[in-house]
């Protein structure tokens, strides 16, 4: 998978061994791989588990599909190279086209248009990618800072759901 540049982030793709580093804690390992500094509250096991939907046991029988698209955020601005979100999907898109796309921004950095500039680029290169025909998201109606960034990444509301954990979320489409 390639790296992906925008104006101020370089989307760095996840790998499996990206992600055994970060369920083990090794932010030196994390920062050798990527080049770049990690956040100080670099997120724990649970919180990974929860973004990727699935245990490493999980990740690790199949990281090609578990980990399709999914890239680090790092920053371009200044003179240190810092981590400062993830985007990821949740896996490889269904037998119907249909890829789902989530992201998380360290808190300094929201409200900065990174999330927008990085979410964009990586649902413009889902949509390139064979087989590839929609991008979706979900997000919680009450959550207006998301709702902006899916907007602003050119995905349209299309309605809303029931989810396990968060009760309704908005459901948000883009096709090519």
């Amino acid at each position: 998978m390639t790296r992906l540049v925008t104006p101020r982030l370089i989307l760095e793709p996840m790998s499996l061994a990206l992600v055994e580093a970060v369920f083990r804690s090794d932010r030196a390992a994390v920062e050798q791989m990527v080049g770049a500094k990690v956040p100080a509250a670099w997120p724990g096991r649970v919180l990974v588990e929860r973004a990727f939907s699935a245990s490493l046991d999980a990740i690790r029988a199949d990281p090609e599909t578990r980990l399709w698209g999914d890239r680090l955020m790092i920053t371009r601005e200044g003179n240190e190279r810092l981590v400062i979100g993830s985007i990821i999907f949740h896996g490889r898109p269904d037998a119907s086209g249909v890829a789902e796309v989530g992201y998380g921004v360290e808190e300094s950095w929201q409200r900065k248009g990174v999330a927008t500039e990085g979410t964009r680029a990586a649902i413009e290169w889902a949509l390139s990618q064979k087989g590839v025909r929609t991008v979706t998201a979900t997000t919680p109606p009450w959550h207006a800072a998301s709702i902006r960034v899916l907007e602003k990444s050119g995905l349209v509301r299309v309605g809303s759901e029931d989810h396990e954990l968060l009760g309704e979320v908005l459901r948000f489409s883009r096709s090519r």
